[in-house]
């Protein structure tokens, strides 16, 4: 695209008046009277700007990057060009909101698995917990320290997820798998061991007769969903005691296993029917509400109680992941068979069209997350390789990172300021340091 630039260069003359401001504290504010800029600065010049200003306020201040947002619009094109896009007038005193950039500080060491990494889950912070195509669950403390081995299932674990880590150190998780049964484990996370404790599931639960392809657990615990290549949704009960006989029939047979040890048998406590194609991907963010992706190309959201769906908008793409977050925890991002990344925002009239579409990856989504402190940020893992960190105020990638040698198959967040990641190269891959407010 041209500057319109001409001989005398007098492009780099044309000034526009500015006033930068900011919703961050004290000692990240610059003094808030306008200044005369080049028209032509890029997000980097005027990221030079503000560390000038702020460092004329305070010796000490070391530079760091910085992100620009007019009218609540990140800045990815030279000032003018970007004002002109949008059709705002330089004549006037420009305000300019700079935020701190998204950066990744540092790539730890690969957590090595002996086959594809298929699942991951970050939402406890003591802990990731990994599912593997070598059938068996992992508990990493920190990069290369596994502390748990989850032994029992039959084929490739497909989703994992945290139950319960309310407990100060016991801890249940559930894993589903290609065995067509998922599997609830306890452990005990402070457990100071030399090498990994091999443990064994409390329970199985059976009742899907195809490949489960995804788990998730209802916030407080005492339930999970479960999406299936038989195209229904089953409902667990997690606790170990049963004793709601009435509700629900448990097997009293305890199943023998290898070692001689028994295990509970859980039944599904009931069944959400509806998609026509494997269910990929299922979500609980609520004790009534279940969100769910399918192969049929459909986003569904369950009533629990009702056991029916209430919604649901087609996308003409079979998905592989869906989550649910962002402004009021309400909006759908959800990926599959293309590279686009769509978000639907259920509370608007005429739902099926995506509020946002980003493409910047070349190959299928493999995994989506929203941030959990955040309204606007949102991970995106696809088989091209790589995972991208998005901000809804800008179509272009925040950042990129490509340190896969393989298909992504799997992403999510840890502790707030990591990404993990797991895929065909059978790593975990943990990227910490990324500052998103």
């Amino acid at each position: 695209m041209g500057t319109g630039m001409d001989m005398d260069g007098d492009v780099e003359e044309r000034r526009v008046q500015v006033r930068f401001i900011t919703k961050l504290k004290p000692p990240f504010k610059v003094p808030n009277t306008s200044i005369a800029i080049p028209a032509n600065l890029t997000r980097l010049g005027l990221s030079t700007i503000v560390n000038s200003l702020l460092k004329a306020g305070d010796d000490e201040w070391e530079s760091q990057p910085f992100d620009f947002l007019i009218d609540g619009e990140l800045v990815r094109l030279p000032l003018e060009q970007f004002l002109l896009a949008k059709g705002i007038s330089a004549e006037k005193v420009l305000e300019i909101e700079y935020t701190r950039a998204v950066v990744l500080q540092k790539e730890d060491e690969p957590s090595l698995h002996d086959d594809w990494v298929s699942a991951v889950d970050g939402s406890c912070p003591r802990f990731i917990l990994t599912g593997c195509y070598d059938n068996l669950g992992r508990v990493w403390k920190a990069a290369g320290e596994c502390t748990h081995i989850l032994e029992g299932h039959s084929g490739a674990i497909t989703s994992v997820s945290v139950v319960n880590s309310e407990g100060t150190d016991s801890v249940t998780v559930a894993t589903a798998s290609k065995d067509d049964t998922l599997r609830l484990w306890k452990f005990d996370t402070e457990e100071h061991l030399d090498q990994p404790s091999k443990i064994r599931a409390f329970k199985i639960l059976r009742g899907h007769n195809a490949s489960v392809q995804s788990v998730a657990a209802e916030a407080s615990g005492s339930m999970i969903c479960s999406g299936s290549w038989d195209c229904t949704i089953n409902l667990w009960r997690t606790n170990e005691s049963d004793t709601e006989g009435d509700l629900v029939s448990i097997k009293k047979r305890k199943v023998k296993n290898k070692a001689g040890e028994s295990q509970l048998e859980g039944e599904a406590l009931s069944t959400l029917v509806g998609h026509t194609q494997c269910v990929s991907s299922v979500y609980w963010p609520e004790p009534n509400t279940i969100y769910s992706a399918s192969w049929d190309h459909s986003v569904r959201r369950w009533d629990v109680e009702m056991g029916k769906d209430l919604s649901n908008i087609f996308c003409g793409k079979a998905l592989h992941c869906l989550h649910v977050g962002g402004e009021g925890s309400a909006l759908i991002a959800a990926g599959g068979s293309d590279p686009i990344l769509r978000v639907w925002d259920p509370r608007k009239p005429g739902t099926s069209a995506p509020i946002y579409q980003f493409s910047s990856h070349n190959s299928w989504i493999s995994a989506c997350k929203w941030h959990s402190k955040s309204s606007f940020h949102l991970l995106s893992a696809s088989y091209d390789g790589k995972l991208m960190l998005w901000d809804l105020r800008t179509a272009w990638p925040l950042a990129i990172i490509d340190s896969h040698e393989d298909k992504v198959l799997c992403a999510d967040w840890w502790k707030g300021d990591s990404v993990i990641s797991g895929g065909v190269d059978s790593k975990l891959r943990i990227s910490s340091g990324v500052s998103v407010q």
